[in-house]
């Protein structure tokens, strides 16, 4: 491979490429080559060889974690272990051992109203809110539908699978009760009306079913519960009811004695009935656990309903009757509770959410034995927990499921797929000392299924940065989740206090901590925080517990065109050398105790204050450096919308819509700060007009409500960033702000013009950079190179206002000039009109004088453009390999042992993969929100331009690594997920995968290294995807297995008394009750039987190889079998009706051998 001639030939390219000025290859480079790859002529594209083919690409959804959104309903399987929970959107989750986890969803998105296990048959039924059952085979690692019946006249209400039963009993609205054929999924031609069951002088009608369960005692007998307070005992064999019983308050659910005997009811005064099959005109005990006791002997007052209750026996205690709700109503502040009543304790468990369902988990399946009740699940509708009941206090089990995920709402996400391999332990050794004390010691017991460790092996770590600012990292290997360590960021503000008079400096009231943008470098383990309450915290990493005050810096800026000929604030620096070492700093910090009083215009104040005090700091994430933006001259600084830090260089970047500042956290000084115009000096591309003087109050973006009535525009905002948004607003990737409304003409621009400071600019409606942040002004410098390029068609005239948001930025060894022989530290600056600004960086020569020498931040004069707003960089070296940032290796800060040797910086300049000759040049990748461009530096000629969208603009877009090479990865506003080639941007995916529905997706959507990406699914969880095709083919090894082969129990052995005197000695078949030889064919017009899609199909995701071959074999003998049956039935039938034909034939004969013709 020539590198000399590659140089040259792009250097001879310069003067004839159509882009061959400064920003070579900008609006000219789009559109010469219009919607594809471009290469400039004669561009040897021979040199690089790109590996990636389409091939290589493939999108499918792993594994969800978290909690079920809006929960509706639970299930469990006591032989399987594995639990069953049902949602609002018509998701179920199926739950096992750690690891076992999967995800199912019915199509039609209904509610999922009951579930109910094939105990220790692998498979379930759902009943759904559009009045459809579903059997899922839960014998294959993605669960698939086997059949549905859609009931059309009526409404499902309950339904009761008896244990070891193939006939399944739905009961309706209407008070009907169905017996459906698990088999196949046919209904039978046997009901239970209502009108039969009930009896004949009752007049009113009994209301729909809300329980079902055959006798323990009997199978022949079915115990039918109706709302109205109306229990009917049912014999199924005669059609007939055995008694009823009537209470005049509601029922809500019905529990039995395992001897068959008694039954317990819940109503909706709060009171409990119990039953005796023996005298049915009355219930034997009535309570109201927490009714108050009237003095005058009456009865106790009611109370709320009783919605659900559970009466379990025990061989060698009390019975356990088990309750939810039923609280008195004079405690309204109560939160809602499980009440567990043994024996004459009364124990009551109260939670943090609703109480959605709760089981109990006996060691028996069988429901006539002692049921030795061990555990309750209790699904809340935030929170899932297992209240272990063989301890007298009754503690919860700790959950290994990551379940908490929304503990606090998350408002950001990061994902680091192959990192290093010593984070995980690392993280997970000083996150286990915060663990909680006081569960149960006993092991998990939702504990079935099967899971192994599956061929991926690399480390993954995913980063949730949450509403109340705090920051948790997942440990995410194997499609697993597992929580490692947890970081509070607000621990370093004072807490506000609430009910202060005075007018307090915050700009969100609600959540002002919240995490905007999180930033961290793995290799040297710095992390930083943007929150919305625009400060950015730097935090190194520390094993050792430390007592120190945090350094704070505050940085007041402001900027608007016709503020620069203002007279220049007076310095007032908070560190007293920093005037000194930063003689082109015109403003830096204000003093840190100006106070804004009541009724005066807030200045020179951050939204939160820093604590002043010296501060604990556990080991772990250690905060270094607050860096805090100010109130000026009555308006709110404005939200972090970009964010880079380097270890290597020791600084921290951030910059939002009115400009940019660096900041050096080793010093702990601010080295430059000034508006996105001053950046650009004499070679700023646009024509800006001066803004009008100040008319109304400047509102943080993001935060408040707006609207724009001269423009007829509205700008909706959420008060925090944790609120979702609905699809049809415009999305923007560098905030949480979402604008909808009509395009702007020309003439509407002069109106724009006249806004207040207060009111946002606004791109075109399907653009997404524009937001509304001020950052405070310095210094204007003399800058190098004039940009004299026309603007770029795709920007609306509205753009012109001077708000000009950063909204990427990059540390980088580079090219800062045209005219650089070797690379040097630079920041790439993007910003939301599409421009790329290169500063350089001149940092101390040797590493004794980094700590004393100031850094030298300096524009280069560089300016790029691109289509839309700049979202991601990244360099290639000339063989076309990544090259990563430069950082420093990790060393504890506050490790005691380190010599001097030792505490001397670890560089590691360029990445270890590439080469250790870097070349005589670099290819710079810049992917803004429209397009993507490959330049050749430092010649700075555009080799490839790519117009990613004309109608859409990007989400997200990240350069990641997948089988050893690299690639373009971009998430687009109209559900397209893309991967484009490097350097020459070739087309590899073009999928339409995931609607943007709100705001959630398009804030938490990330990609990362080897094929990985996530999103929020719902608030609560967590979805996880690959577009790789080798994941994709491996997936099936890695996910775990719901149904392992294991041996039903045997009943016990009840003794020959009990089997003579107790129960019925009547064997009960319901085929030959329910089969339609009997019962003939129900009407087809009642319910419409759907075949699935869990056969073949299923199947063929099922398992590889063998093994699949035989289970295709088996279904398709099944189905040979199943049409041999069908067709011997028919034979059958034939010589049957043959046969009789024959004997009508003779019978005819005999009448009339004998008759003469006219006899007839």
């Amino acid at each position: 491979m020539k590198k000399f001639n590659f140089r040259k030939v792009l250097d001879g390219l310069t003067a004839s490429s159509p882009g061959g000025s400064a920003g070579g290859g900008g609006a000219g480079g789009g559109s010469a080559h219009p919607g594809g790859t471009a290469g400039a002529a004669g561009t040897p594209r021979e040199e690089i060889q790109e590996t990636l083919t389409s091939d290589y690409f493939q999108i499918c959804k792993t594994v969800r974690h978290g909690f079920p959104y809006l929960p509706t309903a639970l299930a469990f399987d006591p032989v399987q272990k594995i639990l069953a929970i049902g949602t609002r959107t018509g998701a179920i989750r199926i739950l096992g051992r750690p690891g076992v986890d999967c995800y199912c969803q019915h199509e039609s998105g209904a509610a999922v109203l009951q579930l109910q296990f094939l105990i220790n048959e692998g498979a379930l039924v759902s009943a759904c809110a559009d009045d459809t059952l579903h059997l899922w085979n839960l014998r294959q690692k993605r669960p698939a539908i086997l059949h549905s019946l859609k009931f059309n006249r009526e409404r499902i209400t309950y339904c009761h699978l008896p244990f070891q039963s193939k006939w399944l009993y739905v009961g309706t609205e209407r008070g009907n009760t169905h017996i459906v054929n698990i088999e196949s999924f046919i209904l039978s031609g046997y009901v239970i009306m209502w009108n039969k069951a009930i009896e004949l002088s009752t007049k009113t009608h009994p209301g729909p079913v809300v329980h079902l369960s055959d006798s323990p005692r009997d199978e022949g007998k079915l115990l039918i519960g109706y709302e109205n307070g109306t229990v009917v005992f049912w014999d199924l064999r005669s059609k007939r009811a055995d008694l009823r019983a009537y209470y005049d308050e509601a029922i809500h659910s019905v529990a039995w004695h395992h001897e068959g005997k008694q039954f317990m009811c819940s109503h909706s005064d709060g009171s409990l009935t119990l039953w005796n099959l023996k005298s049915p005109n009355r219930p034997f005990q009535t309570t109201i656990p927490h009714g108050k006791i009237q003095r005058d002997g009456k009865k106790p007052e009611s109370c709320k309903p009783i919605l659900k209750v559970e009466y379990k026996t025990c061989k060698n205690s009390e019975p356990f009757v088990i309750f939810s709700g039923g609280l008195s109503y004079d405690k309204a502040c109560r939160r809602p509770s499980l009440t567990i009543m043994h024996g004459k304790a009364i124990t009551v468990l109260e939670m943090d959410h609703p109480i959605v369902d709760f089981l109990t988990l006996c060691e028996t399946p069988y429901p006539n034995e002692f049921q030795e009740p061990y555990a309750v699940v209790v699904l809340l509708e935030k929170d899932l927990i297992v209240v272990d009941l063989t301890q007298s206090n009754f503690p919860i089990f700790e959950n290994p499921y990551p379940i908490d995920i929304h503990e606090s709402p998350v408002t950001c996400t990061e994902y680091f797929a192959d990192c290093p391999p010593d984070l995980i332990p690392v993280l997970y050794s000083v996150g286990a000392k915060h663990k909680k004390q006081g569960y149960s010691n006993k092991e998990w017991p939702i504990s079935g299924g099967a899971w192994n460790l599956g061929a991926q092996t690399y480390p993954e770590i995913i980063i949730t940065g949450h509403a109340d600012g705090s920051v948790k990292f997942w440990d995410a290997s194997a499609i697993t989740l597992q929580m490692l360590y947890k970081l509070k960021t607000s621990k370093v503000f004072e807490k506000q206090k609430s009910g202060e008079g005075k007018a307090t400096a915050e700009i969100v009231e609600e959540d002002p901590f919240a995490v905007q943008m999180m930033y961290w470098c793995p290799e040297s383990r710095i992390f930083c925080v943007a929150g919305v309450s625009a400060y950015v915290v730097v935090y190194r990493f520390s094993k050792h517990e430390v007592n120190t005050e945090i350094a704070s810096l505050e940085v007041r800026l402001q900027y608007e065109v016709e503020d620069i000929i203002t007279p220049e604030p007076e310095i007032i620096p908070q560190f007293p050398d920093a005037s000194s070492q930063l003689p082109s700093l015109k403003s830096l910090s204000g003093s840190t105790n100006t106070v804004a009083c009541e009724g005066m215009m807030k200045d020179s104040i951050p939204c939160l204050s820093v604590k002043t005090r010296p501060v604990r700091m556990p080991p772990g994430y250690q905060a270094d450096l607050v860096i805090q933006l100010v109130w000026v001259d009555g308006e709110p600084p404005q939200q972090i919308t970009s964010l880079a830090v380097n270890s290597a260089y020791g600084l921290v970047a951030f910059g939002n819509c009115n400009g940019l500042a660096v900041v050096d956290f080793m010093q702990k000084t601010v080295l430059l700060s000034m508006g996105t115009l001053e950046l650009y000096g004499s070679s700023d591309p646009y024509q800006r007009q001066p803004r009008s003087p100040r008319k109304s109050k400047q509102f943080a973006a993001g935060l408040t409500e707006l609207s724009d009535s001269p423009v007829s525009l509205e700008l909706e905002r959420c008060k925090s960033p944790t609120s979702d948004h609905v699809n049809g607003h415009c999305t923007s990737p560098t905030s949480q702000s979402c604008s909808s409304g009509k395009r702007l003409s020309s003439a509407d621009v002069s109106k724009a013009n006249r806004r207040g400071p207060g009111r946002p600019p606004f791109r075109k409606a399907q653009s997404a950079a524009c937001m509304e942040i001020s950052l405070p002004v310095t210094t204007e410098e003399n800058r190098e190179n004039s940009f004299s390029r026309s603007r770029s068609s795709s920007v609306s005239s509205i753009d012109r206002d001077s708000k000009e948001s950063i909204t990427a930025l990059y540390f980088m060894e580079s090219f800062a000039r045209k005219n650089d022989s070797a690379v040097s530290p630079c920041l790439w600056v993007g910003t939301g009109l599409g421009m790329v600004l290169i500063l350089s960086l001149n940092l101390p020569a040797s590493d004794d004088l980094r700590q004393s020498e100031p850094v030298m931040v300096s524009p280069s004069g560089t300016v790029l453009t691109l289509k839309g707003a700049v979202l991601t960089f990244a360099c290639l070296d000339c063989t076309g390999t990544l090259i990563h940032p430069p950082y420093e290796v990790w060393r504890d800060p506050h490790s005691a042992d380190d010599g001097e040797k030792t505490r001397k910086r670890k560089l590691v300049m360029h990445s270890p993969s590439s080469s250790q000759d870097m070349g005589d040049h670099q290819f710079a990748v810049i992917c803004s929100e429209k397009q993507a461009k490959v330049f050749s530096l430092p010649s700075q000629t555009c080799l490839y331009v790519h117009n990613i969208t004309e109608t859409s603009f990007l989400l997200q877009a990240d350069v990641v690594t997948l089988c050893n090479s690299v690639c373009l990865a971009c998430f687009c506003a109209n559900g397209h997920i893309m991967t484009l080639s490097l350097p020459s941007l070739r087309p590899l995916l073009d999928i339409n995968y995931l609607p943007v529905t709100d705001m959630r997706i398009a804030r938490t959507f990330c990609f990362s290294n080897e094929g990985q990406a996530l999103y929020l699914s719902s608030p609560t969880e967590i979805q996880r995807l690959t577009y790789s095709q080798e994941m994709c083919d491996n997936l099936q090894d890695m996910l775990g297995d719901l149904f392992t082969p294991v041996e039903t129990p045997e009943a016990q052995n009840r003794g020959f008394l009990k089997g003579l005197f107790g129960g019925s000695g009547q064997a009960f078949d319901r085929e030959e009750l329910f089969g339609e030889a009997t019962a003939g064919k129900a009407s087809r017009s009642l319910a419409q039987h759907i075949p699935g899609s869990g056969g073949i199909e299923g199947v063929r995701g099922a398992a590889g190889g063998v093994i699949g071959d035989l289970t295709r074999a088996r279904i398709a003998l099944d189905e040979r079998g199943q049409k041999l049956g069908e067709l011997d039935e028919r034979t059958a039938s034939m010589m049957a009706s043959a046969e009789a034909f024959s004997k009508h034939a003779h019978e005819v004969m005999l009448k009339y051998k004998d008759k003469k013709w006219y006899q007839f």
